[in-house]
């Protein structure tokens, strides 16, 4: 908007826009897919074979540096901006810069979707983070990218600063709506850590028990046998109480590695472990509706008591389980 201001009729700010690479759209994915894997993976730390995705990023700024040095200390004349277009504007940079985003977003959401998985399978509160804002995050980012490809199919002159007025308005508010979420994300994070809610690393396999110990399932008969064990376990122990139950908790009482349990839940219950540990949260849920605690005690109270650790996450569980709202479930017990 500052071209509106009138700065590009100004001597001194005409050259520090044009020779400044403000818009660096190849450093944009990059940093995108970074962002993402490092709020999932607490353990991410970028390596050195990782600074080479930011190789054509820089290669632009050595670029720009050199149109700058030319034009203005060489020759002291407009030799590449004769023309007097914005080389950010080049529809070169934006096609390839929209190429790279684009690559980096699916990369993003590869890895996201990754996480989303794992993370049912380690945790009995998956939903409570699952970093949705990442999500929306993400789902903004493809609506920038979207909006991008169909104003350069209105006007393919990309270097026609005037033309992309709609482009930079819509943009604009779709930065808001980043902007505002993410710092109620962080405000959301604050909160979860608040909960002390146990934090374990989905993409490591950390809490191995020795070789010694370890019993893998041989055939369909062990595979029962530790079904039944589960079973067990679930309900005298009444693990599902603990709303910050993992899978390397259940492994630990069974005395058998994680991969042996998460393969047990999968293939026998044909569930993954959140909603493993739900099911038994939900019948615990209906069997104390059943017994009428409900009419001493608030739903949100049985639902904590059961394992829940939110209200939402217990409406959502309840439904997907029984079809219906828990009020209805009442009435229908009635």
């Amino acid at each position: 908007m500052l071209g509106y201001a009138g700065w590009y009729r100004k001597g001194l700010s005409r050259e520090i826009l044009f020779f400044i690479p403000f818009m660096q759209v190849f450093l944009i994915g990059p940093v995108v897919y970074f962002y993402t894997k490092s709020q999932l993976n607490y353990n991410f730390k970028i390596s050195k074979k990782d600074y080479l995705h930011f190789v054509p990023a820089v290669l632009y700024l050595i670029y720009s540096l050199i149109v700058f040095v030319t034009d203005k200390l060489i020759l002291d004349d407009y030799y590449f901006y004769a023309n007097n277009r914005d080389k950010d504007l080049a529809n070169w940079y934006q096609v390839l810069g929209l190429l790279s985003m684009s690559f980096y977003l699916v990369l993003s959401l590869r890895f996201y979707f990754n996480y989303k998985k794992l993370v049912f399978n380690k945790v009995s509160y998956a939903e409570t983070v699952l970093f949705q804002w990442i999500r929306n995050f993400m789902i903004a980012f493809l609506g920038i990218l979207i909006l991008r490809v169909l104003f350069f199919i209105i006007n393919p002159d990309w270097g026609q600063f005037g033309r992309q007025f709609w482009h930079y308005i819509t943009f604009s508010f779709v930065f808001y709506y980043i902007a505002i979420t993410g710092y109620s994300n962080v405000i959301k994070q604050i909160s979860l850590a608040n909960e002390k809610l146990k934090t374990i690393n989905v993409f490591e396999d950390e809490f191995q028990i020795s070789d010694d110990e370890i019993k893998p399932i041989e055939n369909e008969k062990d595979n029962q046998i530790w079904k039944d064990k589960l079973s067990v376990l679930m309900s005298e122990k009444r693990l599902f109480e603990n709303p910050r139950l993992t899978l390397q908790d259940v492994a630990n009482e069974l005395n058998i590695t994680t991969k042996t349990v998460s393969s047990v839940v999968n293939t026998t219950f044909k569930m993954n472990f959140n909603d493993f540990v739900n099911h038994h949260r939900i019948e615990s849920v209906k069997e104390k509706l059943s017994l009428g605690e409900h009419k001493t005690s608030t739903l949100l109270g049985i639902a904590l008591d059961s394992g829940f650790n939110s209200k939402a996450t217990f409406n959502r569980a309840f439904k997907k389980s029984t079809s219906l709202s828990p009020k209805d479930y009442i009435q229908k017990l009635s």
